[in-house]
């Protein structure tokens, strides 16, 4: 092992020291170009971290099959990687097979998933008087709390419901803790499918965490039974909440709410002004519980442990002190995993696996900070959530860690010279602008791909606000929390949102600087997958030559991985739809303030008229043209025999007889395809339609009745 290290750090430059200090790290000093060699790195041991590639590219495969593969198939496919692993240990051919093996453990993963925690998902909606137990608090606000519930059993002679759990939304009161059973009049429905074609999944994601309906409690709410006092997710949530409360009786506002996130993961009483403000400077991580937060917490007690037990007479030459202090490490972002949500909390154990790969390094004596601990995270949570891979949390934390380790481990020289105080307060500052230089770079294809937003002044942000969030937020956060047993958390709470005070107070300048340079980038998924490419080249080579794969990926992506806007958007369970004109979107059926058209409107971050000019409608339905096309939205079947073939496109939310003529989307297409994307091919004279949902032969999708 010792070997295979030497040899990553050899490549093209000769061998130095390994200094832990991130500003040596960015500020590269390379003596010779290398030569990139393959064969070198295969050798090197560098093949296992393809391994977590290797598995998403399975999950993906998986995901974007038409059909659902018979598991007889994929045991045979698995059974015969298993021998060919067997027959092929002493040979160089195993790295490959283990890399193909890992794919196919990916390709798995989702039905096993499935099979172990899916559920039978919701068709049709339900209404009923029914009890279930609370399983998980999502959120809560004064108005109204999010929760999932299982177990739902009618206590009348309502319909039954064969789904295994559902996400409700609950009235305030009364107060409620994971294990309480709770009765009500309640509203199920299907799951929604996605707002937009490649948009967030609602029906996937919900159905490999066991939930089969979204619904809502429309009366005689009251809870029945309280869980047992010895169920550990119960105490957990309710430690959360104590916290969470103490920090609201000090604090208010978004002090309040900014505090409960960070401190207890509870992002609900974020208001949407504070979020954007968050966003627009590149400071919407901060409030979300993933590395940063625990790299403090964690390496605070590590340093305090350390320094505290050396300073003891006859301790630090009789105990191993800094092994010591790295148990106290992995024990304090143990403890702060589960105030952020536990296993939920995809950054947060992310962060907390690396954490404790690299602490236990310490203890060990090994090297800590390696791509290998973070092919060994990543692994870690693919197992533990495959579907996770799908959404933004783990893409943008696993993009960062990448691509810092990454530039950590490129061969430099060593530092010369006594550093001075003020170069230390140098290294520090630069520290901090590198450090979010490049996770915003890893990251930007991602946020781009799912929030359509760009933070071009984040660097400029995280240097103004990291220094504060490091030495005032966390630090008087977790002794506002050690405090808390004592009464005496007050005094820290109150400095801890004078931070975050600050903290707002530096995004909103942020922000304004950056008024009107954000874009609005739209990307299909080609081009996650052109990064995804690019993030594993970059991981598995350890040399300059791994940035070839970033230089490359960037004229790809502007090649075939940027998306157009639609000409027409049509809502599948509401009335909306709307076109382009020469004025821009606006609707000919609908409201505006609707979800699909509100969605609509941010997503491509432009206003969406409450009429499209020159309209005409009747009772039978309305009419809509531009100097390309025209669009008929038939109400009555009446209208079918007047418009069809008459216009480029006919929309019906009744079923269109089978001789109407041109393009047709009808009730049978929204029910089964969801929201349809359209825009118009002038060289073809017709429409290019996307759907929302590609096919129904899935086990996450909802099959219309």
């Amino acid at each position: 092992m010792l070997g295979a290290e030497t040899r990553e750090r050899r490549i093209g430059t000769e061998v130095v020291p390994l200094s832990p200090a991130l500003p040596h790290a960015i500020a590269l000093k390379p003596l010779a170009f290398p030569k990139l060699d393959l064969a070198d790195v295969v050798t090197s041991r560098r093949m296992f971290v393809l391994l977590p590639f290797g598995m998403i590219a399975g999950l993906i495969a998986y995901a974007g099959l038409p059909f659902e593969p018979e598991g007889w198939a994929l045991a045979a496919v698995a059974t015969t990687l298993l021998i060919a692993i067997l027959g092929l240990q002493t040979t160089s051919l195993l790295a490959v097979c283990s890399l193909l093996s890992s794919i196919w453990l990916g390709f798995c993963l989702l039905p096993l998933h499935g099979l172990w925690f899916g559920t039978t998902m919701m068709a049709r909606p339900a209404f009923g008087y029914y009890e279930a137990r609370v399983e998980e608090i999502i959120s809560a606000t004064d108005e109204a709390r999010r929760i999932v519930v299982s177990g739902i059993t009618p206590v009348t002679d309502d319909r039954p419901v064969l789904i295994a759990k559902a996400r409700l939304v609950v009235p305030p009161n009364p107060p409620l803790a994971p294990g309480d059973f709770i009765r009500g009049q309640m509203r199920l429905a299907p799951v929604p499918g996605p707002i937009l074609p490649g948009a967030f999944d609602s029906q996937f994601h919900a159905y490999f965490a066991g939930i089969g309906a979204y619904g809502n409690v429309t009366g005689d709410f009251s809870r029945v039974a309280e869980g047992g006092a010895l169920d550990a997710t119960r105490a957990v949530e309710g430690l959360r909440m104590a916290i969470g409360s103490r920090i609201d009786a000090v604090l208010d506002g978004s002090s309040a709410a900014i505090g409960r996130a960070m401190v207890v993961g509870d992002q609900s009483l974020i208001d949407d002004e504070t979020r954007e403000v968050m966003a627009a400077s590149g400071l919407a991580h901060i409030y979300s519980i993933s590395g940063l937060h625990l790299s403090i917490v964690a390496g605070g007690m590590f340093f305090l442990l350390r320094l505290g037990l050396a300073s003891l007479p006859g301790v630090a030459s009789r105990w191993p002190v800094k092994k010591i202090a790295a148990i106290g490490g992995i024990i304090a972002a143990m403890a702060y995993l589960l105030l952020a949500g536990g296993l939920a909390n995809v950054p947060a154990l992310r962060s907390t696996i690396m954490l404790g790969l690299i602490f236990g390094a310490v203890i060990a004596g090994r090297r800590a900070l390696t791509m290998r601990n973070v092919a060994i995270a990543a692994l870690a949570i693919i197992l533990i959530d495959p579907a996770s891979v799908f959404r933004a949390s783990f893409q943008l934390s696993f993009a960062a860690v990448v691509a810092l380790i990454g530039i950590y481990e490129i061969p430099r020289r060593a530092p010369e010279g006594e550093r001075t105080w003020g170069r230390r307060l140098w290294d520090t500052v630069w520290a901090t602008a590198a450090t979010s230089f490049i996770a915003g770079t890893a990251t930007l294809l991602f946020s781009a791909y799912h929030f359509q937003q760009t933070a071009p002044l984040g660097v400029l942000g995280n240097v103004l606000v990291l220094p504060v969030v490091s030495l005032v937020i966390m630090p008087f956060a977790v002794l506002s929390v050690l405090a808390m047993p004592f009464g005496m958390e007050a005094p820290f709470i109150r400095v801890m949102g004078w931070g975050i005070d600050r903290m707002v107070d530096g995004a909103t300048l942020v922000a304004g600087w950056s008024e009107g340079w954000t874009g609005n980038p739209l990307l299909t998924s080609s081009a996650l997958l052109i990064g995804l490419g690019a993030l594993a080249w970059f991981a598995f080579v350890n040399s300059w030559w791994r940035l070839a794969g970033p230089i490359v990926a960037l004229p790809l992506i502007l090649l075939v991985g940027l998306d157009q806007r639609p000409d027409i958007l049509i809502a599948d369970t509401t009335q909306a739809v709307a076109m382009r004109t020469d004025a821009g979107m606006g609707l000919i059926s609908g409201k505006v303030g609707s979800f699909a058209v509100d969605v609509w409107g941010e997503h491509y971050q432009e206003v969406i008229a409450a009429e499209v000019p020159g309209m005409r409608c009747d009772e039978l339905g309305c009419i809509a043209q531009t100097s390309q096309f025209s669009v008929a939205i038939v109400r009555n079947a009446a209208a079918f025999a007047e418009d069809c073939g008459r216009h480029d496109l006919i929309i019906a939310r009744v079923r269109a007889p089978n001789t109407c003529a041109g393009q047709v989307i009808d009730a049978d297409d929204l029910a089964s395809g969801g929201v349809h994307w359209l825009r118009w091919d002038e060289t073809a004279a017709r429409f290019e339609i996307r759907a929302a949902i590609p096919n129904l032969t899935r086990p996450w999708r909802v099959s219309p009745r």
